[in-house]
């Protein structure tokens, strides 16, 4: 217990003491303008509560890794705590800082936007399409894990498909949504459930007849049976990410860079965010390790789940926190890697309705819609059509069902004389060689080439016509 409480104490004094000077090292300031006000568009931009920011930063950042992967870091051996730990102060929470400090200074920018600007074109194209990839397995892998719990806690009429659905479904709406609007509002309940999971959690360690084999003094010696497939370097810090080597947190400071009234509560909401998640994950691996006993029942017990920790999760939540408690418990559970799904699913949206609002805004005409996807309300509520499907019952199943075997397109009517400009608009926002022109290539029959021919250079149909008669078919 002792070495708990050490591990503990550290984690806290260092947001106080390392986080305040890696501030003072970068000079926050009060009196800087900030993104909120000045590009505020009440969508992505807007000033929100700091209280808000904070949460909706947490919860972002949280995922599974400081639930799922500090259990199965813990079993490594006591090592895990001193990652935990370290790996917070002088990485994560810093990681973090920095890459939201950056974005506020750079007018909110996203991160390869930032990156670019340091490194240049081509290596800002390489973190564009590894950020894209990042949130598109992000938000896939985030979809299951909390599936599976729903479905393990609600009847089996709703099952793991069911609710797969219903989470995209709120994907969907927190992406399509202003940010205050949905996430801004369902945050603070999910925020609320799980720091009830993890503050209870700590009162039964602290105060509940436990006992956590922790002692440090004993060494760091790797606990796993199988020490030559699972070594303590790299396996243990992939486990245990903690945001000491997770790209993905800077790609969601940015978000809340772009909410943040004050430069000088960049500490509190960033690093203190992720010293936050730090002291989740110190608390459930040591009630990992104390639920189970000991280092070697930790192994068993998940080697008899399916190295599941998902498991081993529900069991302590509802033995150590009852039913109510345990139902809460596992609500924070789930709401951790739903809410870090849909915000990445949010950071990669609008790139088409970007330069569609940007031409409007240039008074370059634009179709209102057409192609199969212009039945898309979808589409509609990100303005990239002017057709609300709905008083002409427009149905979209009609182009995506399956029985259509292509996905619905949309075709994007820009005015001939000014096309270009959008092109160029496009090719300077996300790098000249990211952006090309689609073309497609065709045979024509002989008398399709004398006609179309004929067209072109203005000669009179009727006598196009019938020269192209005159060759055989």
């Amino acid at each position: 217990m002792t070495s708990f409480l050490i591990a503990l104490a550290v984690l806290v004094g260092g947001y106080f003491i390392y986080g305040t000077l890696i501030d003072r090292l970068i000079g926050t300031d009060r009196n800087r303008p900030m993104p909120a006000y000045r590009l505020r568009d009440d969508v992505d931009y807007l000033p929100m509560p700091t209280w808000k920011v904070f949460l909706i930063q947490f919860l972002n950042i949280a995922g599974l890794g400081p639930i799922f992967g500090a259990i199965m870091g813990v079993m490594f051996g006591q090592a895990a705590f001193l990652w935990i730990v370290l790996g917070t102060i002088f990485a994560g929470a810093v990681h973090d800082f920095l890459s939201g400090v950056i974005s506020i200074r750079m007018g909110g920018a996203s991160l390869p936007e930032i990156v670019g600007h340091e490194l240049g074109d081509g290596v800002k194209q390489v973190m564009r399409g590894f950020s894209v990839l990042l949130l598109l397995l992000v938000g896939a892998v985030f979809v299951l894990t909390p599936a599976d719990i729903l479905a393990g806690l609600t009847p089996d009429t709703l099952d793991r498909t069911v609710w797969i659905a219903v989470i995209l479904g709120y994907y969907i709406l927190a992406t399509l949504l202003p940010i205050d609007k949905l996430i801004g509002n369902i945050y603070p309940l999910f925020g609320v459930a799980l720091l009830f999971m993890a503050v209870g959690l700590l009162g039964c360690l602290l105060f509940g007849d436990f006992g956590i084999p922790i002692d440090f003094s004993a060494g760091f010696d790797n606990r796993m049976p199988d020490t030559e497939h699972h070594p303590v370097f790299p396996m243990m810090f992939v486990s245990i990410a903690c945001g000491a080597i997770s790209g993905f947190h800077a790609t969601q400071s940015p978000m809340m860079a772009r909410c943040l009234k004050n430069e000088k509560l960049a500490r509190p909401i960033f690093y203190g965010a992720m010293v936050t998640e730090g002291i989740v994950a110190l608390i459930w691996a040591a009630a990992a390790i104390a639920f189970a006993g000991g280092y070697e029942q930790l192994t068993a017990y998940m080697a008899s789940h399916g190295n599941s920790a998902g498991a081993l999760v529900s069991e302590i939540s509802f033995s150590w926190l009852g039913t109510a408690g345990g139902i809460l418990a596992l609500l924070g559970v789930v709401a951790a890697p739903i809410s870090t799904g849909d915000t990445a699913m949010r950071s990669a949206r609008l790139i088409v309705a970007d330069f569609i609002q940007w031409g409007k805004n240039q008074g370059i005409p634009i179709g209102p819609g057409r192609g199969s996807g212009a039945g898309s309300l979808v589409a509609w509520a990100l303005k990239i059509t002017d057709l609300d499907p709905l008083p002409y019952n427009l149905l979209f199943e009609r182009f995506l069902n399956p029985e259509r075997v292509s996905m619905p397109d949309f075709d994007i009517d820009f005015c001939m004389d000014r096309r270009d400009e959008v092109i160029d608009y496009v090719a300077r926002k996300y790098g000249r060689e990211r952006v090309s022109q689609i073309i497609t290539y065709g045979t024509m029959a002989a008398k399709a080439v004398v006609c179309d021919s004929g067209r072109v250079l203005g000669f009179p149909y009727g006598l196009v016509d019938g020269v192209s008669k005159l060759i055989p078919n």
